[in-house]
């Protein structure tokens, strides 16, 4: 897990603050319920379900997952990297985040 100094702090504690930082607790729901659809197509395996099914269970699994991906890059671009171009670092940061959208590209 990456950790970066120059990530911007909340004044009060110290604490950083992230791009999703505001939506955190959407975030977190977000994933629970991926969580939940991860262990219902364990049941579907267990239960010898249909393959198109669960197939069809995986996709919309991974179209949460890109719902989240793109949130946590708009959060990104908008606070962390705006908080970046004030330190000058847009350079960097701009090739952080587009090495991020690659990863998130890559399928298969």
């Amino acid at each position: 897990m990456t950790t970066h100094a120059h990530a911007p702090t909340t004044p009060a504690t110290g604490a950083p603050t992230r791009g999703y930082t505001a939506t955190k607790d959407q975030l977190l729901t977000r994933i629970r319920r991926i969580e939940g659809q991860v262990r219902g197509i364990e049941k579907m395996v267990e239960d010898d379900r249909y393959c198109i099914d669960v197939l069809t269970q995986i996709s919309a699994i991974q179209a949460a997952l890109d719902k989240v991906g793109l949130g946590l890059l708009d959060g990104h671009a908008r606070h962390c990297m705006q908080a970046g171009a004030e330190q000058g670092r847009s350079d960097e940061m701009a090739t952080e985040m587009m090495a991020a959208v690659g990863r998130l590209m890559k399928r298969g």
